[in-house]
């Protein structure tokens, strides 16, 4: 007779948790829990499962054994597949519902999430979205923790290897924004050699920096990056404030900035390559019914040139 299976949904998390962190106490930071429940759950796990799942390394962390790495992969289908029963047990069988968990990079959330949120709610109202918004690299541990269904992220940083797939959904180009009050404000175009000389305000995101930099250091001279700050909407009111020019790709309905002045968004050159905008899932994993048609919502959102311009 074979011996009931004794694991529990909890314990997969933390295991999925763990093994994307490296270690327990990573995991336990991540899930807001204490390190020897982690501990716990995962001691617990390898006994039901009569397996050990990790080669635990004293400074070194925790390595996946064989078992470990097929468990991860499994684990994450299995997880999948519970979040969607809720939506199944109470649903008809052809009205969608039940919970999807996406993933945003942060910059993106104000212009993709209200929009997102409103063609939803219109067309599967039984859909209940719960969004991370993150930086790139936080999005890609959410996907390999399996703790949401897809990302909506831009292609920096983005591993396309084994597991992550992205699946490029627009192109996004960069322009100059200067203040209102700036001698090339008119120009409607400009190219970064005219504005190089100026102080930079750089978006101080991981991949984001090292990509705004390298535009302005295609002209041939090294960005002078006066201000730095990790968030959009700063360095709009910086730039109004006339404390130097910035380059960026989304473009708010407003040229006003919470701080009062205003930007003009000046166009660049074709030579400048623009950001791809993507779905990134993980390879292998069959998505719900459910995300499936949350992310056909989000392409048709960009496919007539929506938010993404």
């Amino acid at each position: 007779m074979t011996a009931p299976v004794g694991f529990t949904l909890v314990q997969l998390r933390y295991f999925l948790v763990a093994a994307e962190c490296g270690s327990m106490t990573a995991a336990s930071a991540e899930l807001h829990i204490a390190q020897s429940a982690v501990s716990a759950a995962i001691h617990s796990l390898e006994g039901n499962l009569r397996a050990q799942l990790f080669i635990r390394r004293r400074g070194r962390g925790l390595v996946l054994t064989p078992a470990g790495e097929r468990l991860r992969h499994q684990a994450r289908e299995l997880l999948a597949r519970a979040r969607e029963l809720p939506g199944e047990a109470r649903g008809s069988g052809r009205v969608l519902s039940g919970p999807v968990s996406v993933g945003c990079f942060i910059t993106l959330a104000p212009y993709y999430l209200p929009a997102l949120f409103s063609a939803c709610a219109g067309r599967y109202p039984g859909i209940e979205i719960d969004v991370v918004e993150a930086e790139a690299e936080q999005l890609l541990q959410a996907l390999r923790a399996g703790r949401i269904d897809f990302a909506l992220t831009y292609g920096l940083g983005l591993s396309t290897g084994p597991e992550v797939r992205g699946e490029t959904i627009a192109r996004v180009p960069a322009h100059a924004i200067v203040p209102a009050g700036h001698p090339l404000a008119g120009r409607g175009t400009v190219d970064l050699t005219e504005l190089a000389a100026e102080p930079l305000v750089l978006l101080d995101l991981p991949y984001s920096r090292d990509y705004f930099r390298a535009l302005v250091a295609a002209t041939g001279t090294a960005p002078d990056v006066r201000y730095r700050t990790r968030s959009y909407e700063t360095v709009r009111s910086m730039v109004a404030r006339g404390l130097g020019y910035s380059v960026l790709n989304q473009r708010p309905a407003t040229r006003e900035t919470y701080g009062g002045g205003e930007v003009v968004e000046l166009e660049l050159s074709e030579r400048y390559p623009p950001l791809e905008l993507k779905l990134a899932t993980v390879q292998g994993v069959t998505q719900t019914a459910r995300a499936r048609a949350v992310m056909e919502t989000v392409r048709d959102m960009t496919a007539g040139g929506g938010p993404a311009n």
